[in-house]
């Protein structure tokens, strides 16, 4: 994998950590979202990694577009759409990764921030993690569809009117976030569930998050036929008659992910 300058790569097991790096708030700049496309193209090719935790160092999750760098690279005639393309398809690497991806806030994850956020499969936080969406106080808008995926129609229209940072106890009370830990907790929590998740056939997570992400905007009907069809795909694989062996031998399975 190519050397990243704003993103850490750590593979611990089966689990690969992902640090955005872009001192002093993890903007999302145009290095940084290239960064994270690239690394979540390359895991979702290799059989090592079977989950990801994206999480950022210091203190901000990620404080949102880099607003600063802007004008470097916004420049003239085309430069928007392919910025804003850019932007898009970061989000949307994290959602299509063909491993489970775990966001552990470590802190304020901020408009683009909150998209990246939403794009991932679970999410925990440290007491020091919010969700937020500030573009109304800096002439912009963005992450209104990303955080529907999280938030019900009042607290959207908070966020997205008046700028509401939703606090760590909120987003565990409301159900976005699956664990709230002291800082120092946080990765060990995190590590947790991705080797949980590891520990599972490759195979069948890779397909059951192809399913659930299939069936988002499927209506009920053609949603569960989408779920038999792939349930009738895992069946005839090695990896699920290992399952079955060994739930009645009484042991641990042993997964070889085809």
């Amino acid at each position: 994998m190519q050397d990243f300058t704003q993103l850490q790569y750590e593979l611990i097991g089966h689990v690969a950590v992902l640090s955005m790096n872009n001192a002093p708030v993890n903007a999302l700049s145009r290095t940084l979202s290239d960064e994270i496309t690239a690394a979540l193209d390359y895991i979702s090719e290799i059989p090592e990694v079977r989950a990801v935790v994206l999480t950022g160092l210091g203190k901000i999750f990620c404080a949102g577009a880099d607003l600063k760098g802007r004008a470097s690279v916004i420049k003239g005639p085309g430069d928007l759409p392919a910025h804003s393309r850019r932007t898009r398809e970061c989000f949307h690497a994290i959602r299509e990764c063909t491993k489970p991806v775990i966001v552990a806030l470590n802190g304020p994850a901020l408009g683009a921030g909150l998209a990246i956020a939403a794009s991932a499969d679970m999410l925990i936080t440290s007491e020091k993690g919010c969700l937020a969406l500030p573009e109304i106080d800096v002439g912009l808008l963005g992450g209104g569809s990303h955080a529907a995926r999280l938030f019900p129609h009042s607290m959207l229209r908070r966020m997205m009117f008046t700028g509401y940072r939703v606090q760590a106890d909120e987003l565990y009370r409301l159900g976005v976030v699956l664990q709230v830990t002291t800082p120092e907790g946080l990765m060990p929590a995190a590590l947790e569930l991705a080797n949980n998740i590891a520990s599972k056939s490759p195979l069948s997570v890779g397909l059951a998050k192809q399913t659930l992400n299939a069936i988002e905007d499927m209506s009920l009907r053609d949603g569960y036929r989408y779920e038999q069809d792939m349930t009738a795909a895992i069946a005839k694989t090695e990896d699920a008659k290992e399952a079955q062996r060994a739930f009645l031998e009484k042991r641990a399975p042993v997964f070889v992910g085809r």
